[in-house]
């Protein structure tokens, strides 16, 4: 628990799903190694490319952003602390998911929003806030560059990033940035990719710790079930 130098709060699915998404982007945050990438038929370049920025982080959804320790020695502090919040909560249920182009990247997505699970972010964001150190000048310098709302902006003082509470999407990220054309290639290549693991519903039944290695590298630490 002590070797990671980030935490975050995922939702990583299992399954079918789980392994299209971690064959796709070349890393098993589960096993904690590299894996073969898949050859996509109607890509417009190699996977490689596509996934180099979100590969270090899995295949996820993010609940609660990584965030360094505020105490060093709180790691099993946190690791209590999430799985007493999970005891908390009941599984949430996603109609329908579909890959889709969320502005220059490519991601997969629920069909339509949901409430109960933006009510699921806001309360882990919220619930598990105490263990996370103040974000420095650099970090907060980086997350304005992109340009943010008032309302981000207060959230970036606040919770250490913008676009969560009412700012939060859910989404499984699938490749870096593209230009319109690739990312439209790259959506259709993907839905077609994807469809075969895509779960109807949708269940969200757990809440995985990850830890970022020396390496920029995250890792499955713990999962926890929802038992509430």
């Amino acid at each position: 628990m002590d070797r990671f130098k980030r935490y975050g709060i995922y939702a990583v699915p299992e399954g079918a799903l789980y392994r299209a998404g971690s064959d796709w982007l070349g890393w098993d945050s589960a096993a904690g190694k590299a894996v073969a990438q898949p050859q996509v038929p109607g890509l417009p370049t190699a996977p490689e490319g596509l996934t180099a920025t979100p590969r270090k982080y899995g295949f996820h959804g993010t609940i609660k952003p990584p965030f360094r320790l505020a105490d060093a020695e709180q790691a099993d502090d946190l690791d209590a602390a999430t799985r007493a919040f999970c005891a908390t909560r009941a599984p949430v249920v996603i109609d329908r998911l579909e890959v889709r182009r969320l502005g220059g990247f490519v991601a997969i997505v629920p069909a339509a929003p949901s409430a109960t699970l933006s009510d699921l972010a806001a309360a882990t964001v919220e619930a598990l806030d105490g263990f996370r150190a103040p974000a420095t000048e650099a970090e907060l310098e980086k997350r304005r560059k992109s340009g943010l709302s008032v309302r981000q902006e207060q959230n970036l003082l606040r919770w250490g990033y913008p676009y969560v509470m009412e700012e939060f999407r859910f989404h499984m990220t699938l490749t870096g940035k593209l230009s319109g054309t690739d990312a439209e290639a790259t959506r259709d290549a993907l839905s077609a990719q994807f469809a075969p693991a895509l779960p109807e519903p949708f269940i969200i039944d757990s809440l995985c710790l990850m830890g970022e290695d020396d390496q920029g590298m995250f890792h499955l630490v713990q999962r926890y079930t929802f038992s509430g």
